[in-house]
């Protein structure tokens, strides 16, 4: 039968079947290895995280300059939207990001007010 390894962000590798490994796979290109145990680096983790922002906002601030578009044509007030999307530009630098000190803390760091629902 093979082995499977299991490689962390830095290429340090270990057979899976000896490893201790975090349950939740959605930062797995954050994982460190130190002994047998692997566990989430949180710099990396919030690099990741915030790559999902810049993702999930991308459709986002599209609609909202198609909206822009339109207001702007018909004469209507372009404040709402302005401020939309203004807030999709800061999601990424959101000080509950920056101030995760767990994986836990960094899902729910996810502001479903201005993203939309969580892919936590």
């Amino acid at each position: 039968m093979a082995t499977t390894y299991i490689v962390d962000k830095d290429n340090n590798q270990i057979d899976a079947s000896t490893a201790t490994v975090p349950s939740d796979r959605h930062f797995r290109g954050a994982w460190s290895l130190s002994g047998t145990v692997i566990s989430e680096d949180m710099d990396a983790a919030k690099v990741i995280f915030k790559d999902k922002v810049r993702e999930a906002r991308k459709p986002l601030l599209e609609e909202k300059d198609v909206e822009l578009m339109k207001a702007l044509e018909s004469g209507a007030s372009t404040t709402d939207i302005a401020t939309a999307k203004d807030a999709l530009r800061d999601a990424p630098a959101a000080s509950a990001i920056s101030s995760a000190s767990t994986i836990a803390e960094l899902k729910s760091a996810w502001d479903t007010s201005v993203l939309g629902d969580s892919p936590y």
